[in-house]
C-alpha cells in the first residue's frame, strides 16, 4: 500500500459556530468570536470539542499470558519462582515448569492461556512487543527478579498500552511488594508466595466484578490508532495509555473493588495507596494441581551440563524444615513440607517420555527431606520399569549410602549438593546444620554408588575470612566432585541474612540489578570488601577447575557430540569469567 493509500486515523468531528456576521471560519482562523463546538445536542455544552468514540474491539483476545520476560541484554538469565534470578556464566537455560504449572491451573478453569518463555525462545523486545499487540492478553503474569527488575517491569508498560491487567510473581516482589508497586505504576498486582490459586482467584474476582458493573461493555479495549498494520512505532508513547480520556481495559477502580478480600496479593486502593492483604494458606494437596503445560515450553532448548539431551523440572515437594539463614525458602514455601504422590509424579514422567524427554530434574526445596517419600518414589519407578534419567538436590545430612544406592538403581545419575563452606564456624553461623566431616562422608558415599556430584559453594557468608575461604577451596579439591560452582553470598530480601546485613550496614548497592551473585556482590564487610569477595570467588573457581580431575568431566561427555559441545561452551564461559583480574595485593 502506498503512502497516499494508507488509512488515516479518525479525526474529531468539529462543528463551527458562526460569528456575529453569520459567517463560518476555518478551524485555523484566529479571528475573534469563533468557537469550536460539538454537533448540537440538547445535553451538550456549547464551545466544547466532541471526539468520535472508537468502537470497542470485538476480536477474541487471549485471556491469560504467563511470561518469563525477555533478557535485558541478550544474555541468559536463570529464573524460577522458588529461587532467585541470576545471570548464567555456564550457558544453562532453566526450564520454566513453574510457569507451565500456573498455565495449567488457569487452563483447567476454562481460560485461554499461553506460556511464553522469552529466555528459552530467544525472544527479543521487538518480537515481544509485536506479540503483545497481536494477542492483547486480558491478564499477564510475569516472573520478576531483582537482577532484571527494571527490564521485567517494562513488560507492564506494554501490557497497559494494550489493556492488560498486569501481575508479578517471584521471590523479589513477594517481600518487596510495597516498594515494587510504588516504583512501577503500570504494575497492577503483586502475587505473594505460592501463586497458582491466588492468580486464579484474582482473574475470577476481577471478571466477576467487571460483569457486575457491566464494565466489559462500557470500557473500550485497545486503540485502532495503535494497532493499525501501518503503524510503525513499536513502543507507544505514554499518551496512548488512555483512549479519548477512557481507560484501556478494565477501570482501576473495578480492579480495586474486586480484590479487597483476595488473599495473597498486594494492590492499590481507590486512593492509589498500596494495600497488602493477608497471606493465602498453602495448597495442602499438591496432587490437586494439574500436570504442567510442558508442551507450551521450548523444552528442546533446556539443557544442563553432563546431560546429553533436553531435560525439564518435575516438582516433587514444596517446603524445607532446615533453618539456613541465607535461603530464599523463608520467602517462598517456608518450613511446612508437602509432597506429591509417587503415582502423580509417574503420570507426569510418562507424559514427558511421550513428548521425547528422557532426562528430568526432580525439583524441590529439598528432595530428600522425607526418606519414606524417596523410597516410595524410587520403588514405584523401579517396579513400573520406566526408563528415565534423573537428578535432584539434597543436603548431606538428609541422606545415607543405602538411600543413595536405591536412588541410583531408580535412575538417579547426579545430585546437586548445597555444601556452602569448608569452615565449620561459617556453617554453624549460617545455621546450616552440618559440618565438613559429614560433607566428606556423604559425597564419598554418593561417589561410591556411582552418582555424579555437583557441589555448590558460597563465598562470603557472615563470619567469612580469608582463612575460611581457603578452607572451602581446600575442601572442594579434596572431595569427589564432578562439577563445583562458587557463588558470591547475596542477602536476598526476606531472608534472615538480609535483615542482619541491613542492620550491620553490610549492603552496598545503587539498584536492585546489583543483586547478581555471579558477576558481583552487594556485600561489603569491614574486613572483606566486595572486590575481595569477587576476587576470591574467581580464585576458588580457578583453583578447582584447573586440575586433572575436573578435566575428566569433559572427557566423560566426549562420546556424545551434543554434550561435548555444550561442555566446551560452558568451559569457555567459565574460563572467561575467571579470566578477570586475579591479582590483589597480599593475595
Amino acid at each position: 500500500m502506498s503512502e497516499k493509500q494508507q488509512p488515516q486515523a479518525e479525526k474529531p468531528t468539529i462543528a463551527l459556530e458562526p460569528n456575529e456576521n453569520g459567517k463560518t471560519i476555518a478551524p485555523g482562523d484566529k479571528k475573534q468570536g469563533i468557537k469550536l463546538v460539538a454537533p448540537a445536542r440538547a445535553d451538550e455544552r456549547a464551545g466544547e470539542i466532541r471526539f468520535v468514540e472508537l468502537s470497542r474491539e470485538r476480536s477474541r483476545r487471549l485471556d491469560v499470558l504467563v511470561l518469563n520476560p525477555p533478557s535485558p541484554d541478550g544474555d541468559l538469565f536463570l529464573r524460577d519462582i522458588a529461587r532467585v534470578g541470576r545471570r548464567t556464566r555456564d550457558g544453562i537455560i532453566w526450564p520454566q515448569t513453574a510457569l507451565a504449572q500456573i498455565g495449567a491451573v488457569v487452563k483447567e478453569a476454562g481460560y485461554t492461556v499461553e506460556v511464553v518463555d522469552a529466555i528459552g525462545l530467544g525472544m527479543d523486545w521487538k518480537t515481544f512487543e509485536k506479540y503483545m499487540w497481536e494477542k492483547k492478553p486480558r491478564y499477564m503474569i510475569i516472573h520478576a527478579t531483582a537482577p532484571t527488575l527494571t527490564n521485567d517491569m517494562r513488560t507492564t508498560f506494554v501490557g497497559k498500552a494494550v489493556g492488560t491487567i498486569t501481575m508479578a510473581i517471584g521471590t523479589h516482589v513477594t517481600p518487596m511488594s510495597r516498594e515494587t508497586l510504588e516504583s512501577y505504576p503500570t504494575l497492577d498486582i503483586v502475587v505473594r508466595g505460592e501463586p497458582e490459586l491466588t492468580i486464579l482467584d484474582v482473574i475470577q474476582s476481577v471478571d466477576r466484578q467487571a460483569q457486575i458493573e457491566n464494565a466489559n461493555e462500557t470500557v473500550p479495549v485497545g486503540n485502532t490508532e495503535l494497532t493499525s498494520p501501518w503503524r510503525k512505532l513499536p513502543f507507544p508513547d505514554a499518551s496512548y495509555l488512555t483512549t479519548r480520556g477512557r481507560f484501556l481495559g478494565v477501570y482501576p477502580q473495578v480492579i480495586t473493588r474486586a480484590l479487597r478480600e483476595t488473599k495473597g496479593i498486594a494492590f492499590r486502593n481507590e486512593h492509589g495507596e498500596v494495600v497488602i492483604n493477608p497471606d493465602r494458606p498453602f495448597i495442602e494437596n499438591l496432587d490437586s494441581l494439574p500436570i504442567p503445560l510442558h508442551d507450551h515450553l521450548p523444552w528442546k532448548k533446556y539443557k544442563v551440563p553432563i546431560v546429553g539431551g533436553p531435560y525439564t523440572f518435575v516438582l516433587t515437594s514444596r517446603g524445607c524444615p532446615a533453618g539456613c539463614r541465607y535461603c530464599i525458602k523463608h520467602v517462598t514455601y517456608q518450613a511446612s513440607v508437602r509432597h506429591r504422590s509417587p503415582e502423580h509424579v509417574l503420570e507426569e514422567l510418562y507424559l514427558l517420555k511421550k513428548m521425547g524427554m528422557h532426562h528430568v530434574h526432580f525439583e524441590a526445596d529439598l528432595f530428600t527431606v522425607k526418606k519414606e517419600f524417596v523410597y516410595d518414589l524410587c520403588n514405584t519407578i523401579i517396579k513400573d520399569g520406566i526408563k528415565i534419567r534423573w537428578s535432584c538436590n539434597s543436603r548431606v545430612d538428609f541422606v545415607d549410602e543405602e538411600e543413595l544406592a536405591l536412588m541410583k538403581k531408580a535412575g538417579c545419575f547426579m545430585v546437586a549438593w548445597g555444601l556452602e563452606s569448608g569452615s565449620e564456624y561459617v556453617l554453624k553461623r549460617a545455621r546450616k546444620g552440618t559440618n565438613p566431616a559429614r560433607i566428606r562422608q556423604t559425597i564419598a558415599a554418593s561417589n561410591k554408588v556411582g552418582i555424579m556430584n555437583w557441589g555448590y559453594f558460597i563465598i562470603g557468608l557472615p563470619g567469612e575470612t580469608v582463612e575460611t575461604i581457603q578452607q572451602t577451596i581446600a575442601l572442594s579439591k579434596n572431595i569427589p566432585l564432578d562439577i563445583a560452582l562458587f557463588h558470591i553470598a547475596t542477602p536476598y530480601p526476606g531472608t534472615p541474612f538480609y535483615y542482619e546485613a541491613v542492620e550491620n550496614g553490610w549492603i552496598q548497592m545503587n539498584q536492585w540489578e546489583d543483586y547478581d551473585m555471579y558477576s558481583h556482590t552487594v556485600l561489603n564487610y569491614p574486613h572483606l570488601s566486595s572486590k575481595d569477595l569477587e576476587y576470591w570467588a574467581k580464585r576458588a573457581a580457578r583453583e578447582w577447575s584447573l586440575r586433572p580431575g575436573p578435566m575428566m568431566t569433559f572427557l566423560k561427555g566426549a562420546s556424545n557430540p551434543d554434550t561435548l559441545g555444550q561442555l566446551w561452551k560452558i568451559g569457555v564461559n567459565h574460563l572467561k569469567w575467571m579470566g578477570g583480574s586475579l591479582t590483589r595485593s597480599g593475595a
